[in-house]
């Protein structure tokens, strides 16, 4: 195992400071970690840990719920819900064979758009209203936490952008009504003698743009950077882990990683971690940026509409939304029951 100090600390408070020098040193710093890693930790990001801590006992109190409970506001069609235990499995990775599905249940939230919304009457891909179990405060909780993570998630896509010597605000734009989602995670104890692909998340890359991770003091989670082993990522209080996924790599022309990492819960206890994705609106076309393309490196990737990507990825990966898939295909003619 090698030495996790390879990830990178941001201090992301150079983000309001208003010292340009300060600023300027981020920029520098995002560019080499994510050009290098493809994670790093970021401090200082301006999100009130009383209100992470608050998620954390939403997510402790809704996986103590019983069975029948959580399966009764399922995963629907807009992706928000419950996600059973063993109804994600990694089929698009081409970093390990995955036989077997991840050893995790999860309740995600993201964006309520009402029925009037300009998303829901364009026919945008997910937009939708939010399912809530009954606990007191769980729906107040989780909206300040997406809210307040989306404001990051900005601030962390203008960065990118002026590391990659774009221009902040016309990237920005694309995220002005995102896809966000928040996702509570429960890994249970992988059992003794259990098979050695059997993870809580098997090995993949992130198939949208940014990731910011917050997680218990369990462990569990490794990345592999370019050339080296896996890497143990423990947490730092006060700290998210945040990585590119393979959009942002997209944008970047190759230039920023999106880096392998897994999920392996060996404690004895269940590891709580609470993933942000921060993707631009589905109908976002993404190819290289024109300044990271030049004449000694052309581009290297086919345009892809982020809206058709992302129905791909879920359809291949969640077993509800190969459901979900299945039902648009039906032949011609034939009805649904009620």
């Amino acid at each position: 195992m090698a030495d996790s100090s390879t990830i990178p600390i941001l201090d992301a408070g150079a983000l309001t400071s208003g010292d340009p020098s300060a600023k300027a040193t981020l920029v520098e710093e995002f560019a080499t970690a994510y050009r290098e890693v493809g994670f790093s930790y970021i401090v200082n990001h301006g999100v009130d840990q009383t209100l992470i801590e608050r998620v954390f006992e939403a997510s402790r109190q809704f996986h103590r719920l019983p069975l029948a409970e959580k399966m009764a506001i399922e995963l629907n069609s807009a992706n928000r819900g419950f996600l059973p235990m063993d109804a994600t499995l990694d089929v698009n990775t081409t970093l390990a064979e995955v036989t077997k599905p991840n050893r995790s249940e999860s309740f995600l939230m993201m964006c309520d758009h009402a029925p009037d919304s300009p998303e829901v009457r364009a026919g945008d891909y997910l937009a939708g209203q939010n399912v809530w179990p009954d606990i007191p405060g769980f729906r107040e909780t989780l909206t300040e936490y997406h809210d307040a993570m989306s404001g990051l998630g900005r601030k962390m896509i203008g960065l990118a952008a002026i590391a990659l010597s774009s221009d902040p605000e016309v990237m920005v734009e694309h995220f002005d009504s995102p896809v966000a989602s928040v996702r509570l995670l429960h890994y249970p104890p992988v059992p003794d003698g259990s098979p050695d692909d059997l993870y809580g998340s098997a090995p993949h890359h992130d198939f949208g743009c940014l990731t910011l991770l917050a997680q218990d003091d369990v462990g569990g989670l490794q990345v592999r950077p370019r050339g080296q082993d896996w890497i143990d990522v423990p947490n730092i209080g006060g700290s998210f882990v945040v990585n590119v996924g393979d959009m942002l790599r997209l944008w970047s022309n190759g230039l920023l990683l999106s880096t392998p990492h897994r999920v392996k819960n060996t404690t004895e206890q269940s590891r709580f971690s609470v993933p942000f994705f921060f993707d631009p609106h589905v109908s976002t076309t993404i190819a290289p940026l024109q300044s990271c393309v030049t004449p000694e490196r052309a581009a290297a990737y086919e345009p892809v509409v982020f809206g058709e990507h992302l129905r791909a990825e879920l359809e291949a990966g969640f077993e509800p939304h190969k459901v979900f898939g299945a039902d648009r295909f039906e032949p011609k003619g034939k009805q649904r029951n009620n």
